[in-house]
């Protein structure tokens, strides 16, 4: 499906496939032999969204574009199934396994692998070729890599990366019912989303 979405449409070019029950809206470029299978949603609610050649996005992935951090995904990258990748830069050659996030800020190497589950944090650098295990966290710029039962070592450098400023431009301590009702409005502009006819 494709949706207009505050004036801006998704451009898909012929040599382009999108499956009939993913979604693309707004402001999303997709490049030749780009392919955005079952499920997938690519939302650019306020940022843009370009999609590299001969990358793929598997079922049920979500990339999302954001004013500050447009997602930008080289040529011949994979973003699994059920992964997220939400305002991140994601150079070419990157294999995003199932379940893996990337979130605003953060940049994904040439060629660097982020296996099952695991997690490139909000304004982090993942070093071209570098391989994030199964599960693992990379954090800071150049990011360090941890295991998840080392929280205590990662946090003070996560603490410092800001996320509430990076994702919801608030201060760290925020209330959680004045940031979800600063969401509510944002998500709110979708009401007014139309879909568009299909390009084939």
């Amino acid at each position: 499906m494709l949706l207009e979405h505050r004036g801006r449409r998704p451009v898909v070019p012929e040599s382009a496939y999108v499956a009939p029950s993913a979604v693309l809206c707004g402001a999303v470029v997709l490049s030749e032999g780009s392919r955005v299978l079952h499920g997938a949603v690519l939302t650019a609610e306020n940022g843009e969204i370009q999609v590299g050649a001969n990358s793929v996005v598997m079922e049920n992935a979500l990339v999302r574009g954001r004013a500050s951090h447009p997602t930008l995904l080289g040529d011949a990258v994979l973003v699994g199934p059920h992964a997220h990748v939400n305002g991140a830069t994601v150079e070419d050659e990157v294999f995003i396994a199932t379940g893996a996030a990337l979130f605003p800020g953060s940049v994904a190497g040439a060629g660097a692998e982020l296996r099952i589950n695991s997690v490139l944090h909000v304004n982090s650098r993942l070093e071209p070729g570098t391989v994030l295990p199964i599960g693992w966290i990379a954090v800071g710029d150049p990011a360090q890599l941890f295991a998840p039962d080392r929280h205590e070592e990662f946090w003070p450098i996560q603490r410092d990366l800001d996320f509430p400023g990076t994702v919801y431009n608030v201060p760290r301590g925020t209330p959680m019912r004045d940031i979800m009702s600063r969401q509510s409005t944002f998500y709110g502009s979708h009401q007014s989303d139309r879909e568009l006819p299909s390009p084939d």
